[in-house]
């Protein structure tokens, strides 16, 4: 679990964390209904009612949103590309794909069916509203629900990279052009201009007196450009790396970290003083685990001088590896994949270095100067 969220269950093996942020926004979402949306629709009701129908719609839209993210990842799982996580957080949810799709249909059908279920919840949030018309606030909830879903829907489907419309236009470029990069700068660029034309539509609603909804939809192109930008960064970082091993950019030196050395210890003795976030765990002469300092997130201080680094380490039968001679673009997408900053790196049976995100970086660093 990441510190900045917190994780509240798995649906179908895939974990389901709330990041911090949501709770912000879950609590200015119920302000708005219950405060302003349904006591300018529906007048005379009481105070409680409104903010006790507000809170519920906002459970029910954020469950909305979360099988949105959920059917993507359905899609995803259905053509074996490994779903790490899904967040809820300020701008709804994100369903995190570790991978990209291998064919275009694949990235068509999983990035549509995001907006196929929020259509779907709009309509069926539209015949329940209207079955239970009889009963005001049933129907206020299901009404709501019907319009925000039906929004959401058409939003995502703007050909903006990276919404949902941004990747099914990746997904038709992809299959016009058969490649997969010239698709994905196509549509980065073309993520880039609506991202700025959210932004320039904020300003001009600020402008017209509507700061809130302006700053909202300014906030919300600023997100879109910023994202667009970094997959064109991707891009570009791809075809640096192109053609270069592991043993180009990887670390020969690295730290080792006999097994019983307490948490306490290693703070003490190697965190301070050796300036490095991950150690090779040492046990009669064998390396038989990975220790990184985050390791340490879950164990109490008061169990510091107790706990040692064999206790928590990720043993290395349970580790991701690679070779010196392996591809470096694709060493660093199993990073991405697995969620992971650094890998071991194996000659021969024997742990001869380390790559990490730091070292590619450096590396990249080194060629520009070259360059």
């Amino acid at each position: 679990m990441k510190r900045s969220q917190i994780q509240i269950g798995k649906i179908k093996g895939i974990p389901v964390g709330l990041d911090y942020s949501w709770f912000l926004v879950f609590i200015l979402v119920t302000w708005i209904l219950a405060a302003s949306y349904f006591p300018a629709q529906y007048k005379g009701w009481s105070a409680m009612a409104y903010w006790i129908t507000g809170s519920i719609t906002s459970v029910l839209f954020f469950g909305s949103v979360l099988l949105h993210e959920l059917a993507h990842s359905v899609f995803a799982v259905k053509y074996d590309i490994k779903v790490r996580r899904i967040t809820l957080f300020v701008f709804g949810g994100i369903a995190e794909i570790t991978e990209e799709p291998k064919k275009p249909s694949q990235e068509f059908w999983i990035a549509l069916a995001g907006p196929l279920m929020s259509f779907l919840i709009a309509f069926i949030s539209y015949f329940i509203s209207k079955e239970f018309s009889q009963y005001p606030k049933i129907s206020a909830v299901f009404e709501y629900l019907f319009e925000i879903n039906f929004i959401l829907a058409i939003f995502n489907l703007v050909p903006g990279f990276p919404l949902d419309g941004g990747r099914v236009f990746r997904a038709v470029v992809w299959a016009f052009t058969k490649n997969f990069q010239k698709a994905t700068s196509i549509a980065a660029v073309v993520g880039r201009f609506f991202g700025f034309l959210f932004i320039l539509y904020g300003f001009m609603l600020m402008m017209k007196g509507s700061v809130v909804d302006g700053i909202w939809i300014a906030f919300i192109g600023w997100f879109l450009e910023s994202a667009a930008l970094a997959q064109v960064q991707r891009q570009v970082v791809s075809k640096l790396l192109a053609g270069h091993k592991v043993a180009d950019a990887m670390s020969r030196s690295y730290a080792l970290l006999p097994s019983d050395t307490t948490i306490q210890d290693f703070i003490q003795n190697n965190m301070l003083f050796k300036n490095r976030r991950f150690f090779i765990v040492e046990e009669n002469g064998e390396n038989i685990g990975f220790f990184t300092i985050h390791s340490m997130n879950e164990v109490p201080k008061e169990k510091w001088d107790t706990v040692t680094v064999k206790e928590i380490m990720t043993p290395i039968s349970e580790m991701k590896k690679t070779t010196p001679d392996f591809p470096l673009l694709e060493a660093l997408k199993e990073m991405d994949k697995d969620g992971v900053n650094q890998l071991p790196v194996y000659e021969d049976g024997k742990i001869i270095g380390i790559l990490s995100r730091e070292n590619i970086i450096t590396y990249l660093h080194t060629m520009h100067l070259n360059s």
